[in-house]
């Protein structure tokens, strides 16, 4: 009884594969319309990009060179940071400075420059820092000529991911960034059900691949993951005069 069993459950399946077999590969006399294929609406809104670095026309620009609007320091006061030649230059012992306005997952484009005359070394060579909503850090570091860990370099998730490679430029020239971030995910037990994930470009070169953020990117302890919502972004007074341009963002 057994054999005959598994030989009529054989001979089914058999059947059944040329069925799904003769269903799936329709003869060429046959073949789909391509237009059940075609989808049409809704069509992507236009959007008009900018030239070069420049913000396309859904961006929000957080710095145009000269104003500083965007932006405040942690207590609510005006930026204190140096505005000159179309950038913004860290006062040392001003603080950080905050967006005003709050971000989840977006794209960032922000250009820095670490100063030429900065002698230091390790984490005190042009050292910053870009935290997306207010916890996570890309770092800012002149990494072209000092050395420091490398999950602490120019491009890393602070002392969590290393960058692929090292895209520095010489310190005193301008170097961009533009960050993907998708933004971790909590449920209603403020756990964390989705983590964030960022990709970075520096200057032009893939450095982050879509690498998960483990946490709050701390400078001692392991990170943390304590549920929040939309946040500000700040740029990091780290006691050397790092400056910043064109800084646009567009919310996803």
């Amino acid at each position: 009884m057994k054999k005959e069993f598994f030989f009529i459950l054989f001979i089914t399946l058999a059947v059944q594969r040329l069925v799904i077999g003769q269903i799936a590969q329709p003869k060429a006399s046959e073949e789909w319309d391509p237009r059940l294929t075609e989808v049409w609406e809704p069509a992507p809104r236009m959007v008009t990009p900018g030239a070069g670095t420049a913000a396309p026309s859904d961006a929000t620009v957080l710095f145009d060179g000269k104003n500083t609007a965007e932006w405040t320091h942690q207590d609510g006061t005006p930026v204190k940071w140096e505005v000159k030649d179309g950038a913004m230059t860290v006062v040392k012992g001003t603080g950080g400075i905050f967006t005003k306005k709050t971000f989840g997952d977006c794209q960032l484009h922000i250009e820095w420059r670490a100063p030429a005359d900065d002698m230091d070394e390790g984490q005190n060579r042009g050292n910053s820092g870009i935290f997306l909503q207010n916890r996570y850090e890309v770092q800012v570091l002149d990494s072209h000529g000092g050395t420091t860990y490398s999950n602490g370099q120019a491009g890393a998730i602070y002392k969590q991911s290393m960058p692929l490679v090292n895209a520095c430029r010489p310190a005193g020239e301008w170097q961009t960034y533009d960050i993907i971030y998708t933004a971790p995910k909590f449920n209603a037990d403020g756990m964390k059900v989705v983590p964030g994930f960022i990709t970075v470009l520096h200057n032009g070169v893939l450095i982050q691949h879509h690498t998960e953020i483990k946490g709050t990117t701390e400078y001692r302890g392991l990170p943390k993951n304590i549920a929040h919502g939309k946040g500000p972004i700040q740029l990091q007074d780290h006691g050397e005069k790092v400056s910043y341009r064109n800084i646009w963002i567009r919310e996803l």
